[in-house]
């Protein structure tokens, strides 16, 4: 063989072994990470408005394009919004130039989590949306496509679907799953009216995005109140605030978004508009730390039920007598009183079919009450503010003090 010829059989064999290792090389896809603790509208991201979102437990915030560094120097993911994110801009040559071009200028950065594409859309929007979530998917697979759903009891116009209550959001939720396929499932839900009223669909809500979510074996997160904004909508105290943040957990969200940050036209938040903390960033300081704990206990396990004891409400299903876990004394049923639910939530979960977990949530946000957990072995006790396990002090039964709308996370030991 000449050297001309040995030179060429060369480089066409270094030709195929770097096809064949970016080949065997996988696409990085987006994956869910650190369960999110995040919210809705808040001041721009600033490197002190970074700094007091680090300290106040959120891990992922809301940037433009110009404040991505900030985020990342306080170790902060971001959504990024602004920019030409559009559906329509993949009919237009020029703008779909400018997308590329947007995307490939982000799409390294260490601080970027996802792309918003659109808050609460109609049914009729999903097509369009569909293509760029597939655009978005091919130029950057390593990112979040984000999209936020209405709650139950938005109209059949909002929701782009017809029927009562159910059937409409169903069709919903199935056409989104169907022609968007998110990686992850997000809606807002807010439960808390004036004069003690809270709403009848926050369960139901929570079971019907539970049920898409396992369905598709994705993650879902719930944007709940965290203000008033409406003469119909009271400010949620701190307790309310809790159980929130508990009956999410139970349902198997590793996602907390909150409604809103600090925005002008809405009282009792997070913050002010200009991001002056309030009682409630410093009340959310130990919250988001407490949820981020136990979502992370939760995250390897499947979410394989929630049930409920006591006032069983729309949309939930009531404890089995042959669950694994139960309560002694049993729960009696009981009636509402008023518009306020009593009772307890328990959240199973496992890594096969068999529970080896429960969340339990103490569904009365005005007072403590003290249960005993019977599980089918020896049980030990999740401490939500230090992330330790201890064990039981009677075996295979936990003496468990609730606060009011909160919750303990209880385990089959080894």
């Amino acid at each position: 063989m000449s050297v001309r010829n040995a030179l060429f059989v060369c480089v066409a064999l270094l030709t195929i072994a770097v096809a064949c290792a970016q080949e065997a090389t996988p696409v990085k896809t987006w994956q869910l990470g650190t369960p999110i603790v995040t919210y809705w509208a808040g001041p721009p991201m600033t490197e002190a408005m970074a700094k007091q979102m680090a300290e106040g437990g959120f891990n992922l915030v809301w940037c433009t394009e110009q404040e991505l560094d900030n985020a990342h120097k306080f170790g902060l993911r971001a959504y990024l919004y602004g920019g030409p994110m559009s559906p329509e801009a993949l009919d237009d040559p020029a703008k779909r130039a400018e997308l590329e071009a947007y995307i490939a200028r982000v799409k390294n950065h260490p601080a970027l989590y996802a792309y918003h594409l659109q808050d609460e859309p109609t049914a009729g929007r999903f097509p369009a949306l569909a293509r760029l979530v597939a655009f978005l998917r091919e130029k950057d697979p390593a990112h979040l496509a984000y999209i936020n759903l209405f709650p139950t009891y938005a109209n059949n116009e909002q929701l782009g679907t017809e029927g009562d209550t159910v059937t409409a959001y169903q069709k919903h939720l199935d056409l989104f799953m169907e022609q968007v396929k998110p990686a992850l499932l997000s809606y807002d839900h807010y439960h808390f009216g004036i004069n003690g009223n809270d709403g009848g669909q926050y369960f139901l809500n929570l079971a019907m995005i539970r049920k898409a979510a396992q369905d598709a074996g994705i993650p879902f997160m719930n944007i709940v109140q965290a203000c008033t904004w409406s003469p119909g909508m009271r400010i949620p105290n701190r307790e309310e605030q809790r159980f929130l943040i508990y009956t999410t957990l139970a349902y198997g969200g590793l996602g907390i978004s909150y409604y809103v940050y600090g925005y002008p036209g809405h009282q009792g938040a997070i913050a002010t508009p200009d991001g002056t903390p309030t009682w409630r960033y410093y009340a959310l300081r130990q919250f988001n730390r407490e949820f981020l704990h136990i979502a992370t206990e939760l995250q390897p396990l499947r979410s394989l039920a929630a049930y409920h004891v006591g006032m069983i409400p729309d949309g939930a299903e009531p404890l089995p007598a042959s669950s694994v876990f139960r309560f002694d004394p049993p729960v009696a049923a009981s009636k509402p009183e008023g518009p306020k639910l009593k009772g307890l939530v328990m959240g199973l979960f496992g890594e096969g079919a068999k529970p080896s977990h429960a969340m339990v949530v103490n569904l009365d946000y005005t007072q403590q009450v003290t249960t005993t957990v019977i599980g089918p072995g020896p049980l030990e006790v999740f401490d939500a503010a230090t992330a330790t396990w201890s064990p039981a002090a009677r075996g295979d039964r936990a003496t468990l003090r609730l606060l009011p709308g909160g919750g303990k996370l209880v385990r089959v030991r080894g």
